[in-house]
């Protein structure tokens, strides 16, 4: 039988799991409660460790924070930033790639909520406001701005004010991502996101693939 079992004691298996353990339950507590409203305890109690245990690797809520957002969204962009990057086809398709796999990755999960809990707590905290704009927002701005010049230069896409363009493909996703955590959950809401991002990907690529393409 050609079969490896774990040689690592149960105990330390379970401590090299604990910061993904942690994270996961931090996730689901900022996204449920806001940011302010959830204590370290809550976390803790959530992963099944002590406080005590968090703080070994997590200085406060703040570090935690952080944490998320770099384990969560963090490996997308940088994917995105590779596919355009790599991507041999028509800017339209990559178009199309970024904003679907946006939507696997981030959009239908848990961590589509943090864009929000930003929205809602930035006056509050804005420390971490500034994180999310310096680490996701604006690394997200400059990786849109890539694809659209790339899609200029190939001549697939018409010339455009890339920056403002930008902001206006991101807008409809944060939108998106707010109305999930927000108005869905109430009754008789009929949101469908992926017939959103069709028909957001459809009119975007209409006004900006050449009419003669």
């Amino acid at each position: 039988m050609d079969c490896q079992l774990d040689s690592k004691p149960r105990w330390e298996r379970r401590k090299d799991a604990r910061p993904q353990e942690l994270l996961a339950a931090a996730i689901e507590l900022f996204v449920e409660r806001g940011f302010a409203a959830t204590r370290l305890e809550d976390v803790a109690r959530r992963a099944g460790v002590s406080k005590g245990t968090l703080y070994l690797y997590y200085a406060n809520k703040e570090d935690l924070f952080k944490a998320v957002v770099r384990q969560t969204i963090l490996p997308m962009i940088g994917d995105a930033e590779a596919s355009v990057a790599e991507f041999d086809g028509h800017s339209a398709e990559l178009l199309r790639h970024i904003i679907l796999s946006w939507w696997r990755r981030i959009g239908s999960t848990k961590a589509s909520g943090i864009s929000k809990l930003i929205l809602a707590e930035a006056d509050n905290f804005p420390e971490l406001a500034r994180f999310y704009q310096e680490e996701v927002m604006t690394r997200r701005m400059r990786m849109i701005s890539n694809m659209l010049e790339r899609g200029i230069r190939r001549g697939e896409f018409r010339e455009i004010d890339v920056p403002q363009t930008a902001q206006v493909l991101i807008a409809p996703l944060l939108m998106l991502s707010t109305w999930k955590h927000t108005v869905a959950p109430c009754e008789r809401c009929d949101l469908q996101p992926e017939a959103f991002l069709e028909a957001f990907l459809d009119i975007s690529l209409h006004g900006l693939v050449p009419a003669s393409r």
